[in-house]
């Protein structure tokens, strides 16, 4: 095992294809080369992982975990379940756990001399994942939607990044924050407990959201194809429900302001780290959406304000312009409860 210089670029492209329940266990600054041979490829969700069976400065066995992103974000890149295999020689670089034990982020890599695809070309420095043009026009909001890649900036850590940009914490969020373990039970992910709203918007560039109108039940469902998502939002006009009644994905109720559909969700879980980083949430949470059809039905603007007093000393605003992709992919993601837990330490 031999260290390496930190490879700028990899770092940078730690996005959202790469970083699902945080990189702050990780030493993103630091690249490790590890030589050895494959022992175990495991394909699921939420993370592919694969073990290198190498050996140390002391000649002493050492398996490597390595952890790459799910199936949808690197079958983007290039793999599928059979690109490795038990036996093959390969050279990994890897971003290293802060822990010390032999535990890594993918960052690039050779099999057999060869290169394996990453998140980037690696001639041109362009991302594999900027999502295609709008496929057709919708007369409504229904239909599959994905964010415009040419429109949204990548955050290194991916949607923890993004959320620890923008949010301002208040004191008690900040020491909750601090106290954070990833590696634990304390990590949502743990549980396969995906993310709560805004998530679903800003993990739109890699997973299509689906918008559905059941006017017979009065009801309008929001599917995210990262964790399964389901979200109901009831336009009969009832209000929320008591406090004390909450839900993961909270509770949500809509209504037309014109042809905007504003959703209003509140009634939350105590969620330990909903933005992936260690920031909590609790009952005071709520968010509001407005989902607005743009560009004659090619594009949808949504725009989202996200409140928590307890935490979030100030609101957040903030939106994305999603196309329309009604050949975008919606298979099942299901999350695999042995592969969620992997990332623990034994």
């Amino acid at each position: 095992m031999r260290s390496v210089a930190i490879l700028a670029l990899g770092a940078a492209m730690t996005t959202t294809a790469l970083a699902h329940h945080s990189d702050s266990g990780m030493d993103v600054d630091t690249v490790l080369t590890i030589d050895g041979t494959i022992g175990e490829f495991s394909w699921r969700n939420p993370h592919i992982y694969f073990t290198v069976e190498s050996q140390d400065e002391n000649g002493q066995s050492v398996e490597w975990t390595v952890q790459m992103a799910g199936i949808r974000s690197i079958s983007r890149m290039g793999w599928s379940a059979e690109i490795l295999q038990p036996g093959d020689q390969v050279s990994i670089d890897l971003h290293p756990a802060r822990d010390g034990r032999p535990y890594g982020l993918f960052d690039a890599g050779l099999k057999e001399g060869s290169p394996l695809p990453t998140s980037y070309d690696s001639e041109t420095g362009e991302l594999r994942f900027a999502a295609p043009t709008a496929s057709g026009s919708a007369p409504t909001l229904e239909g599959r939607w994905m964010a415009d890649g040419q429109q949204t900036t990548s955050y290194v850590d991916g949607y923890a990044g993004y959320t620890q940009t923008h949010l301002q914490l208040t004191d008690k969020a900040a020491a909750e924050q601090a106290a954070y373990n990833m590696f634990s039970d304390e990590n949502p992910e743990a549980a396969c407990l995906g993310r709560p709203t805004p998530a679903i918007i800003f993990y739109s560039d890699l997973f299509p959201i689906e918008i559905e109108f059941k006017d017979e039940q009065q009801i309008i469902e929001i599917r995210g194809q990262f964790f399964d998502e389901v979200r109901t939002v009831y336009m009969d006009g009832r209000d929320h429900p008591p406090a004390a009644t909450r839900f993961h994905l909270g509770h949500s109720i809509g209504r037309w302001e014109g042809d905007t559909l504003v959703v209003e969700t509140r009634n939350f879980t105590d969620n330990r780290s909903p933005y992936q980083n260690g920031i909590p949430s609790g009952g005071q949470k709520q968010v509001v959406e407005r989902y607005t059809r743009a560009n004659d039905g090619t594009r949808i603007t949504v725009e989202f304000t996200l409140a928590d007093p307890e935490h979030i000393a100030v609101p957040w605003t903030d939106s994305r312009e999603l196309l329309y992709r009604p050949d975008a992919d919606m298979t099942p993601f299901n999350c695999d409860s042995e592969s969620t837990r992997r990332f623990l330490p034994q």
